[in-house]
């Protein structure tokens, strides 16, 4: 009689792990919904790297994924960088500039195959660190971090005197 009951309730015990587990990835799908992208061509990014000061004038630039996978790197030329993208490259990339001179590294989260030009600074570095530490190189948590990590007074928040837009490129005047 005994063994007649069990089965029958641990089959109803499986089966309702089963469905809590499912249930909780859709849950988390839906926290973050995002559609994968990536390069379907070749494509080649360009952009700058500075401290705020002045251009980076030598050092190197690496491609890595989100999970630090080398994908490729170029020299910088004066501040200057470009560097081609292997096609099927799934997105997001950062882009890691760093300094001959200091070892100072720079970096910027490419989450748009559509935006082939960037620019590298402290800024975009602060972004990136923020977003990685909301989760993530989400759109979402790269708009949320651009919104904290760029500060604009309140007497610059007018229609005149509003000088760009903190998420372009997730970082950065223009």
């Amino acid at each position: 009689m005994k063994h007649q009951l069990i089965k029958p309730l641990l089959l109803i015990m499986l089966s309702s792990f089963i469905i809590i587990g499912c249930d909780d990835k859709q849950k988390q799908a839906k926290a973050f919904p995002h559609e994968l992208k990536k390069y379907t061509q070749l494509t080649t990014l360009e952009g700058i790297v500075s401290n705020n000061k002045t251009n980076i004038k030598m050092g190197t630039l690496k491609v890595t994924n989100d999970s630090g996978r080398f994908i490729t790197d170029t020299v910088l030329e004066n501040g200057h960088f470009r560097v081609d993208i292997p096609a099927n490259t799934e997105l997001p990339i950062l882009l890691t500039a760093t300094s001959e001179a200091n070892s100072e590294q720079l970096s910027v989260a490419v989450i748009d195959d559509k935006i082939t030009k960037y620019q590298i600074n402290p800024t975009t570095t602060a972004i990136v660190k923020a977003a990685k530490a909301m989760g993530g190189y989400s759109k979402a948590n790269m708009v949320r971090a651009a919104e904290e990590t760029v500060h604009v007074p309140d007497s610059n928040k007018t229609s005149t005197g509003w000088k760009g837009d903190p998420t372009t490129q997730y970082g950065g005047w223009h």
